[in-house]
């Protein structure tokens, strides 16, 4: 994780803003999350806001509309390549996985489209079945657009403050953690002068006392 937030954090703002909203899209019109989850790069992307990097206004934006966007990108994908979709190698795999979507887009109609989208396993399956089952695109966009927004901001701000805490806490920790070197050292140095003054009494003892003829 920290090797992620290094190479993002050496990025310009509007890369970042790319890259995030390039995993997030991705996982959604391509199966990534198999591979990337999309909380991940949305939490990525509010601890940088916090971090100062990018706005967070803008990223909760970037992370939403590619949360849609990518859903819709799925939708279109089931709705043209239908069956043989199913029978590509990611989804062939993950046999088990495509028939609890199918199930439960066939239970819960376009109401999975909005709850899918907070299950990981479902997320990138959801859309694409949904345009494999012909629902309706106006009724697809109506719960994608509600559950791309819910989610998109609530994981982009839970990474912001989760950064505020995690900034809180890394200073804290720094300096119980430079006190405590003090204290250790502190008690190293006085059990070694107190070991000393118990042997030099002991030595001391041992020249005063008499000697056997």
């Amino acid at each position: 994780m920290h090797s992620i937030i290094d190479w993002l954090d050496g990025l310009s703002g509007p890369v970042v803003y790319a890259v995030v909203g390039a995993m997030v899209l991705a996982e959604d019109a391509l199966f990534f999350s198999f591979f990337i989850p999309g909380e991940t790069a949305a939490v990525l992307g509010g601890f940088l806001a916090d971090q100062g990097r990018v706005s967070v206004g803008w990223m909760v934006l970037v992370v939403v509309c590619a949360a849609v966007l990518g859903d819709s990108a799925g939708y279109e994908i089931g709705r043209h390549l239908g069956p043989a979709l199913l029978r590509t190698r990611p989804l062939r795999r993950h046999r088990e996985r495509v028939d609890k979507a199918r199930e439960l887009i066939r239970r819960r109609g376009p109401a999975a489209v909005f709850f899918g989208r907070f299950v990981a396993f479902f997320r990138p399956l959801v859309p694409s079945l949904a345009g494999v089952s012909r629902m309706a695109y106006r009724r697809f966009l109506l719960y994608n657009a509600l559950g791309g927004a819910a989610w998109g901001v609530g994981f982009t701000l839970l990474g912001y403050f989760a950064g505020a805490v995690y900034t809180r806490v890394e200073g804290t920790v720094g300096r119980v953690t430079a006190v405590t070197v003090v204290v250790l050292v502190a008690v190293a140095f006085l059990v070694r002068y107190l070991r000393r003054r118990r042997s030099r009494r002991r030595a001391g003892s041992g020249d005063d006392r008499p000697s056997r003829t």
